[in-house]
């Protein structure tokens, strides 16, 4: 995979996206950040880390943040114009983290009302891989049926729920465990956990 889109929803658990983005960009992947206005929201209150609404001034923030250049890119939840939005120039992948159920229940609907939405909409058109981190407890049905209905149209479901077999000290490690975890998926490689069975 080489280019990859990440959406942050207003669901809790931005340390998940921000990590991710960051073992993405150390890949040399071309990764678009795509924030929904309740994702940039909590994005700033549980990581204090505060983006613009406005998209060039976000993608300048963002590039300062992951020390990153041309491979970070970012757009507007307004612009159906980008590349990303059509499915003749489909992201290789598309990881929502965290996803958040209004999102989850969009999707599933097959309402595109934002750039995000319809780019989760291309990956199941076009049958590429859209990966979503759910960060919410408990499930009600509603949830569940529009999360099995997304795994059954194609999507894949891992939710946020840390390994504890490794005997995590902190923070930061259950929060790698997770993002390993979207990595395998991707078929990227890393070394953020060490796997069952394998000696440290």
């Amino acid at each position: 995979m080489k280019n990859i889109v990440v959406g942050i929803t207003g669901a809790s658990g931005s340390i998940y996206g921000l990590r991710l983005i960051e073992e993405l960009l150390r890949t040399e992947m071309q990764v678009t950040v795509l924030l929904t206005n309740a994702g940039r929201q909590v994005l700033t209150f549980e990581t204090d880390l505060e983006v613009s609404e406005k998209p060039q001034e976000c993608l300048q923030q963002l590039k300062g943040y992951f020390n990153a250049g041309n491979k970070l890119s970012h757009y507007g939840l307004n612009d159906f114009f980008v590349p990303v939005a059509s499915g003749s120039s489909a992201p290789d992948g598309v990881v929502i983290c965290p996803c958040s159920m209004g999102t989850v229940g969009r999707i599933a609907a097959g309402l595109s009302d934002n750039l995000l939405e319809r780019v989760a909409d291309v990956a199941l058109k076009e049958s590429k891989k859209l990966l979503l981190v759910p960060r919410e407890t408990p499930f009600n049905q509603i949830h569940l049926e529009n999360l099995l209905r997304l795994s059954k149209a194609g999507a894949q479901i891992l939710p946020a729920m840390p390994g504890f077999y490794q005997q995590p000290e902190s923070v930061a490690e259950l929060v790698n465990f997770v993002v390993g975890k979207i990595l395998d998926n991707l078929g990227v490689e890393h070394q953020l956990f060490n796997r069952w069975g394998v000696e440290k």
